[in-house]
């Protein structure tokens, strides 16, 4: 090789290797940083846990350099790039409310829906008629507008209306998992009820035919009676502001969910998992309590059922069922109780206030016994802690559901119980290692994860800031009418096209297609779609003689109208 060849070589040697160090110092390309976003945040729920999740999405974006204004019933304080709000006084807070109340008003669907509604809309009434908000949504040239809106969905879309009056990128904040009823309006797709427990029900997954079909059911009934009870309050209360204006859609939902516990299921990519967001770090135990849960040699039981229901509210017979089960065990317990307690087990703490998580963390803490909030659920699979569930209304009977299909917990009927029964599962849950194993591999699943959920929120809000809200995100399918969606227009013109293939197969099968479609088309007929009708010639078909044909019971008024002139089917005359 000539000495021009071997410089050359060389030179090109050094060329690549220099190439490859840069390369590795540079480290992978990471998206440029939004310039200091101006977020304008909308809290619309009076709930603590509600606010716990909505306050960690907005201290992870404030960490990130950007500037929030939130608009909330529960001030923490102002500090650097954040700005409080004070929206408590037009709010009727939900905490420590009597378990009969709590059974009454939202354990049904049929109670709870149409109350979200209301209860919704008379929020966005009191919030857009603030004045603050009418400066907020009026911003001044000097100081700047806002770049995106962040609030938390219920009940009612009216909660959008800063959005679409200032014609922003909506993001929207769900505290719980998916809201079944509003996921169709939210990301333009139905969640599939063959697969998709839905929020409100009590399965983890819908694997038998009853479950299917009364996910279903409750899927229809859910959706019609959210979108029934806004059309009624529309037509009787005086026009709205937020009703005079289409809601915008969320460029991106943040969800209060993870596989881990949620069962597997198909999302578009604005779909957001960020479960555990409100998790923080541990921090040190009160004296009183560390003392108490250091001296139990057998391990700790810690039970609650969160920031809205009263427990001292409980019948009689029920707290006397759980004090009797409780004295038994050889675990001393933490009791999160409000009032004052006659006769309290020797083994039994109880206060006002316990800082769960805490406690939660504690080694020596071997059952959580719960109502299944979703925000109690993260903590304790999180800890890796068996659950002993006793879920009372909303999402916490699915979510408890999904910790049993997990193998860590065991779901009661909480007005059902008694001594034996609470004994006899906590002894199961705690002796049987199956729980606590199954904990910790929850846990791990749930912690194994590329990407923090504060990361996750501060990559996609600025992504949807950088992208100009990001409409590719968004689903063809809410520009689609519900029977486009459904496929229902096609279905009724093309019906014929359909049996003909199916007759190929065997001339019987063109006899059940055939006249499961038309009852389809004479229901289409019914709701005033256009239906192209051809000959209405019957035709005898293998077996089935003209005369059966005719005395099939058909629904009233419904005539069989589609038929094939396949020339297969031309021997059949």
């Amino acid at each position: 090789m000539s000495n021009k060849s071997t410089a050359a070589a060389t030179m090109c040697r050094m060329v690549v290797t220099a190439a490859c160090c840069l390369l590795l110092v540079a480290g992978p390309w990471t998206p440029p940083p939004a310039d200091g976003m101006r977020v304008l945040a909308v809290e619309t729920i009076a709930g603590k846990s509600h606010w716990n999740f909505m306050r960690a999405v907005l201290r992870a974006l404030t960490e990130a350099g950007h500037t929030v204004t939130v608009f909330t019933p529960f001030p923490d304080g102002d500090r650097d790039n954040y700005t409080e709000v004070d929206t408590s006084a037009a709010f009727r807070m939900k905490l420590d409310v009597d378990l009969a109340e709590v059974l009454e008003m939202f354990a049904e669907p049929s109670s709870i829906l149409p109350l979200i509604v209301t209860v919704s809309r008379s929020l966005c009434d009191a919030i857009f008629q603030d004045d603050r908000m009418k400066a907020a949504m009026r911003p001044r040239a000097d100081l700047g507008g806002y770049d995106v809106v962040v609030v938390e969905p219920m009940g009612s879309e009216c909660v959008s209306h800063a959005a679409t009056v200032l014609g922003l990128p909506l993001v929207y904040v769900v505290p719980s998992p998916m809201i079944s009823y509003h996921e169709g309006s939210f990301l333009g797709h139905v969640p599939n009820p063959a697969v998709v427990s839905h929020l409100l029900a009590d399965h983890a997954v819908p694997r038998t035919f009853v479950q299917r079909f009364s996910n279903a059911v409750l899927l229809a009934y859910s959706m019609f009676v959210v979108r029934y009870t806004e059309w009624s309050l529309k037509r009787t209360d005086p026009t709205k502001p937020y009703d005079t204006l289409a809601p915008v859609h969320p460029s991106a939902v943040f969800v209060n969910s993870h596989f881990a516990t949620e069962a597997s299921r198909p999302v578009p990519p604005n779909f957001i998992h960020v479960g555990g967001l409100h998790l923080e770090k541990a921090k040190s135990l009160p004296t009183d309590i560390l003392e108490f849960i250091d001296e139990s040699s057998n391990g700790v039981i810690y039970f609650t059922f969160g920031s809205v229901v009263k427990m001292s509210t409980m019948p009689d017979h029920i707290r006397k069922s759980f004090k009797e089960a409780l004295a038994q065990v050889p675990q001393r317990v933490l009791w999160k109780y409000e009032g004052q307690m006659e006769d309290i087990p020797p083994n039994v703490m109880i206060k006002k206030w316990f800082p769960q998580r805490d406690i939660l963390l504690h080694p020596k803490v071997k059952l959580f016994i719960s109502h299944g909030g979703i925000s109690s659920v993260y903590e304790t699979v999180d800890a890796g802690v068996p659950v002993l569930g006793f879920p009372l209304f909303y999402d916490q009977h699915r979510n408890i559901a999904n910790l049993v299909d997990a193998g860590m917990a065991i779901s009661m009927e909480l007005l059902s119980v008694s001594t034996d029964m609470v004994l006899n599962s906590i002894l199961e849950l705690i002796n049987d290692e199956k729980y606590s194993i199954n904990a910790k591999i929850t846990s791990e699943r749930f912690k194994d994860r590329p990407m923090s959920p504060e990361k996750l929120i501060v990559y996609w809000t600025e992504y949807i800031h950088r992208h100009n809200g990001a409409p590719h995100l968004k689903s063809q399918a809410l520009n689609l009418t519900w029977y486009q969606y459904f496929l229902l227009d096609v279905i009724a013109v093309t019906p014929d096209k359909i049996i003909d293939n199916i007759g190929l197969i065997h001339p019987s099968l063109f006899y059940l297609a055939k006249y499961s479609i038309d009852f389809v088309c004479c229901d289409l007929a019914d709701l005033g779609i256009s239906i192209v009708r051809k000959s209405e010639e019957l035709w005898k078909l293998s077996y089935l003689t003209r005369e059966t044909w005719l005395k099939v019971e058909k629904p009233p008024g419904c005539k069989l109208r589609f038929f094939p002139s396949h020339k297969r089917f031309k021997s059949l005359e």
